[in-house]
């Protein structure tokens, strides 16, 4: 079957989700980028999955580490989420001058998010262009009670209380 993937992609533009950064670090290299391919997946054992870009320096930092950090963006963090979105280039440190903090497994954690979730990946799974890991929760952290930055239609959106 030749599916065009830009129909896949102009149809799931109308999915709403919430903004993440996912981070790791292996051997004093530490990398992250923004990601909407997140999901809770079982609450015992806690896992949530992730699907990363196989061609990513992330990907590639999460496969040989097995570990993964994930911040999820506060409503006031668009510029957090643009800046590990690739506007900065992927072979720089995008968390260079960027308040971080770790919890069990050393994967940086953005200071300022709604919340974040350290994680030691269990399962992976080559599909297509992406890995879905799949990673044990280890630790956990409600940061702030803020909206979380959402994303709509090829733009960022704010929640209405």
């Amino acid at each position: 079957m030749n599916f065009d993937p830009d129909i896949l992609r102009q149809a799931m533009r109308f999915w709403t989700t919430g903004v993440t950064i996912v981070t790791s670090a292996h051997e004093n290299v530490q990398h992250g980028m923004t990601v909407s391919s997140f999901t809770s997946l079982s609450l015992k054992p806690p896992q949530v999955l992730i699907a990363l870009a196989q061609n990513t320096r992330t990907h590639d930092l999460v496969n040989r580490s097995r570990i993964f950090g994930l911040t999820i963006l506060a409503e006031n963090q668009q510029e957090l989420s643009d800046r590990f979105a690739g506007r900065i280039a992927d072979e720089l440190d995008r968390l260079d001058g960027i308040e971080t903090f770790k919890m069990v497994t050393g994967a940086p954690l953005l200071s300022g998010g709604i919340s974040c979730l350290d994680c030691r990946v269990v399962t992976m799974l080559g599909s297509g262009t992406h890995t879905v890991f799949v990673g044990e929760v280890l630790a956990a952290r409600d940061l702030n009670g803020e909206n979380p930055l959402v994303y709509f239609d090829r733009q960022y959106r704010k929640l209405q209380k």
